[in-house]
């Protein structure tokens, strides 16, 4: 059986595009009316996205499923049936993660996803439904039950076709998330991929923490390209990385995802993947993507040759 830890590890490093509706972080004109949700996913070239990843050299790829709000990133009959909604209201027509597969195999390039932990709380009455809206409070087993079953529903239909799930928002703080409110969307995935990696982010932190029991990775949350693990695992969860490579318009660490620029140089880059993979550790770096596909020239140019 392939251990998708030592896959993920032999590859080194990756990219992460937020793909969300209306585009939050864009500074770049379309030209096109993409006020509409399917217009947005529509117009997303998967294929240019591939090619660009392969002339990187990144060994996987990470996009969001949704972010706070209803609009999902492929159908979901499920969430149509809790909230209310009719195909292509909220839930995207097309099935933009099966495109994405289909494009990135040709180059032996991984897909994971993000998922998060609150739902689409931003959309009130939807949130309702779910149980869970603002404003947020703590988690219910039943609004969990709600939302696993619409992650079931997209982890049994890519199976294989997804090595991975980062799940955000899983707050013990904020959301009083544990190990036993967890154990849905733990389940969940497994039904759709025994060997999937996951990792349920609790948060950005000074190191990387192991937060769920079983999850196979950590989030390793960060604001910028710092911190090194000290070893592979951490409580057996491999450590991963993922922190954003943009400038944020307010100088602010935290305002530097999903943004174009580069807040460090090509040979600090290659420097610090290269230390964190000495130390058996992954890396996932956050870029700017267009509502077509398209990325800021100057990240492109710099994740060359990592």
């Amino acid at each position: 059986m392939e251990q998708l830890s030592d896959r993920i590890q032999s590859r080194r490093w990756g990219v992460f595009n937020h793909f969300l509706y209306g585009n939050p972080g864009s500074e770049m004109p379309t030209g096109k009316d993409l006020s509409d949700w399917n217009a947005q996913v529509e117009n997303f070239d998967v294929e240019r996205v591939a090619r660009d990843l392969h002339e990187i050299g990144a060994g996987w790829y990470f996009i969001t499923v949704m972010q706070g709000r209803k609009y999902m990133l492929a159908p979901n009959a499920t969430f149509d049936r809790i909230a209310g909604t009719k195909p292509g209201e909220a839930c995207a027509k097309r099935d933009l993660i099966s495109d994405l597969y289909d494009a990135l195999k040709k180059y032996d390039i991984d897909l994971y996803l993000y998922y998060t932990g609150d739902g689409p709380y931003k959309d009130v009455e939807i949130g309702r439904k779910f149980g869970f809206s603002e404003p947020r409070g703590h988690v219910t087993m039943d609004f969990v039950k709600n939302w696993a079953a619409v992650l079931e529903e997209y982890a049994v239909r890519y199976g294989d076709k997804v090595k991975g799930w980062w799940l955000d928002g899983m707050y013990g703080d904020f959301f009083h998330y544990t190990n036993e409110l967890m154990e849905p969307y733990y389940r969940a995935l497994k039904k759709g991929k025994p060997q999937a990696l996951t990792a349920f982010n609790n948060g950005v932190f000074k190191e990387c923490l192991k937060w769920f029991e079983n999850e196979e990775m950590t989030c390793g949350e960060f604001n910028d390209f710092v911190y090194v693990p000290e070893k592979r695992f951490i409580d057996g969860a491999q450590a991963f990385i993922l922190a954003p490579l943009g400038i944020a318009p307010d100088g602010s660490e935290w305002g530097r995802w999903r943004r174009p620029g580069c807040s460090v140089t090509h040979e600090y880059m290659k420097d610090y993947v290269s230390r964190v993979n000495k130390a058996g550790g992954v890396v996932t770096i956050d870029i700017y993507v267009g509502p077509d596909g398209s990325w800021d020239p100057a990240q492109k140019e710099l994740l060359k040759g990592i």
